[in-house]
């Protein structure tokens, strides 16, 4: 069993991540603006809950604003992207296991740059 102060980790994309027998979870830090880049993830519906900051989380083109507190169920087979807002954005993901993404997955999607 491993308890951890998910507020109390830094780091900046994927600043912490575990895993039992069967899920996944991995805490995601950003700062304004960056996020996770659109992508499809096929095989499994993702639990995102929002600790702090805001952002938007973008599936299937519909827009929906995060804020401390929000739960989010992302279906599986959606096509997905998260922005952090101008607070920045600190999100905990949760879903059945697989094998772990790579930091530079991560790592400055912003607007501006097409990729959010």
């Amino acid at each position: 069993m491993e308890i951890v102060d998910l507020t109390a980790l830094d780091g900046r994309g994927p600043a912490w991540g575990t895993a039992s027998e069967e899920l996944n979870a991995t805490l995601l830090v950003w700062r304004p603006g960056e996020g996770q880049p659109e992508h499809v993830n096929e095989g499994r519906d993702v639990a995102i809950v929002v600790l702090a900051g805001s952002g938007v989380l973008t599936v299937d083109g519909a827009a929906h604003d995060l804020r401390g507190g929000t739960l989010a169920i992302v279906p599986r087979g959606s096509t997905r992207s998260i922005i952090a807002g101008p607070e920045g954005l600190r999100c905990l993901t949760v879903h059945r296991r697989r094998g772990g993404l790579g930091m530079t997955n991560f790592r400055g999607a912003r607007k501006e740059d097409g990729r959010g």
